[in-house]
């Protein structure tokens, strides 16, 4: 109420009196006036509010190629049991009064509208650049974005007519590095990265394969729409997509390139082969994946009770254990 005290007599005229004194009145200097309003600014962008989930709406650039729905489930979980934790950012819509647009914290807020529950939110008055430096900022401060999404998003940036000054700024990389994305980014529509997803175990080398393999057949999209179709391809996890498109891909070239010792295109799109591997109790210790690239060892965090850290920090010593007895058994064979 002070506050409001304050401002209120700095920007309401003097009243007139019938003192004839020469004195003029003292007003509160306009710089301080400012300061005041921003500082009342800055104090309601920081304040957390209840908003209905109903009010807002998408903008930015799609930064996700797809969401996990076990992970989403999980959050839905946590957020019926624990509430919402972190709050998300928002921005007031531009064109629709009382309306806002989402800034970043988009799995929140599904999960949110999922919950029937209004969405703990800060607002802010952000111009579009402003929104893509904060949605930038939010995804450089995340682990879980894999390298075609940062790719991506730099791509649709630039198609948003950002310069690469801007869009390092936002991903807070420096400018080889956004090179190297927009190489890729740009090889793909927005619309082929969805079907694959987010592909966490796949980096640049391999998207810069799948992208000569698609330059190179240009007017062959058959085979891969009919990939997309079907329901077995959408229920695989996104990194095995991305390994039967590219295996899919890499089969057309050798059909235009007939060779005699060239493999069945049966075998070129063959599935990778996953299993899981046990304790002594029985119990599931991690799954192993064989792709005709290498060997994947994942070991579970949720269920693992600590033996993923442990692993992780004695990785060199039992690899070079089970080296040495591989390679005693090879020469002894």
């Amino acid at each position: 109420m002070a506050r409001k005290g304050i401002l209120t007599s700095a920007l309401t005229p003097p009243t007139p009196t019938d003192n004839t004194s020469s004195e003029k009145p003292r007003l509160m200097p306009r710089g301080a006036v400012g300061a005041l309003q921003s500082t009342l600014t800055k104090l309601q962008e920081n304040a957390v509010q209840d908003i209905d989930v109903s009010l807002i709406d998408n903008a930015g650039v799609e930064d996700r190629l797809g969401i996990d729905d076990a992970a989403q489930t999980q959050l839905i979980e946590s957020i019926k049991e624990y509430g919402q934790q972190v709050p998300v950012l928002l921005r007031p819509h531009p064109t629709a009064q009382g309306r806002y647009e989402i800034v970043y914290g988009r799995r929140r807020l599904m999960a949110l509208r999922a919950l029937g529950l209004p969405v703990k939110a800060m607002v802010r008055h952000l111009d579009d650049q402003a929104l893509v430096m904060a949605q930038g900022q939010e995804n450089n401060a995340r682990q879980d974005l894999s390298f075609i999404e940062k790719a991506s998003f730099a791509a649709q940036l630039q198609a948003a007519g950002y310069d690469r000054q801007t869009i390092a700024a936002a991903l807070s990389v420096d400018m080889p590095m956004i090179s190297r994305f927009l190489k890729v980014g740009t090889a793909f529509s927005i619309d082929f990265l969805r079907q694959i997803g987010s592909a966490p175990s796949i980096g640049r080398d391999r998207w810069l394969r799948l992208a000569d393999l698609l330059k190179s057949l240009p007017d062959k999209p058959e085979r891969l729409a009919r990939l997309f179709l079907k329901d077995s391809f959408a229920a695989l996890p996104s990194d095995e997509r991305f390994e039967m498109v590219l295996a899919a891909m890499e089969a057309e070239t050798s059909e235009d390139a007939p060779s005699s010792d060239a493999k069945p295109k049966a075998d070129a799109i063959a599935k990778p082969q996953k299993r899981q591997l046990t304790g002594r109790d029985g119990k599931p210790l991690a799954d192993l994946k064989s792709t005709p690239r290498g060997v994947t060892l994942t070991i579970p965090s949720s269920s693992s009770d600590g033996f993923d850290t442990w692993f992780a920090t004695h990785a060199e010593e039992l690899l070079q254990d089970l080296h040495g007895r591989w390679k005693k058994q090879a020469t002894e064979d």
